[in-house]
């Protein structure tokens, strides 16, 4: 059957895999706004997280960044979202051969859709595919953090194939990183999946990846293929 549609994960998927100390981080972010407890505040801000994403593995309940500063105890001013922001910048670039796959994909007239378990808003991650040049090519994209769920939980992938006016999921195509939230997501609802491992990424015995790929430039032959 054709593929019709190729939705991407984002983190590790269409950006390159990077390994972050979110202690650490959250130190960097506060310690310029609360030079005199900064450390206090950071741990606050890295339990808040922690204890949201493992809502998110165990419940598959979605959570905002803005719900972790308040757990946190902490007033989110536009000087403080600029500092994590900028801290993060480095992290959040599109993967040169992602931006080629999805202008090689537009130009084929597949729709390119975007499902991402995250915190940020939808704005945030707009704006770094517009710096990026590839905004223009997503046809459809679902933030976890706009919804209720986070993936594997069916009700996301439905919500990216609606996005990319998809109803049929074994014409579409889902690419990640991740083995259980990604592969055995996309396939419980019926959709065909593509793995480009990282080996930071636990592993999910029961998933097995219709395809494995180690660079995203593999993937259009890949799918011409099928």
């Amino acid at each position: 059957m054709a593929v019709d549609a190729v939705i991407f994960d984002w983190g590790g998927t269409l950006t390159p895999w990077h390994t972050i100390d979110g202690a650490e981080m959250w130190r960097i972010v506060c310690e310029p706004h609360f030079p005199d407890d900064h450390l206090d505040r950071a741990a606050a801000a890295h339990v808040a997280e922690v204890e949201l994403w493992e809502l998110a593995r165990t419940e598959h309940r979605s959570a905002t960044i803005f719900g972790v500063l308040e757990q946190a105890g902490i007033e989110p001013t536009d000087a403080l979202i600029a500092t994590y922001l900028r801290e993060w910048e480095p992290h959040t670039f599109t993967d040169p051969d992602g931006i080629a796959v999805l202008r090689q994909l537009h130009e084929r007239g597949v729709k390119i859709g975007v499902l991402s378990n995250t915190m940020w808003p939808r704005s945030w991650h707009e704006e770094v595919f517009r710096r990026d040049g590839v905004l223009d090519l997503i046809d459809g994209a679902v933030y976890s953090s706009e919804i209720d769920w986070t993936k594997p939980h069916p009700e996301a992938f439905s919500a990216a194939m609606a996005a990319v006016a998809m109803s049929d999921p074994r014409r579409c195509v889902f690419v990640g990183d991740r083995p259980w939230d990604d592969i055995h997501g996309a396939q419980s609802v019926g959709m065909r999946a593509v793995l480009v491992p990282n080996s930071d990424v636990p592993t999910f015995a029961d998933a097995i990846p219709d395809a494995v790929i180690s660079n995203l430039s593999d993937l259009v032959p890949l799918i011409e293929s099928w």
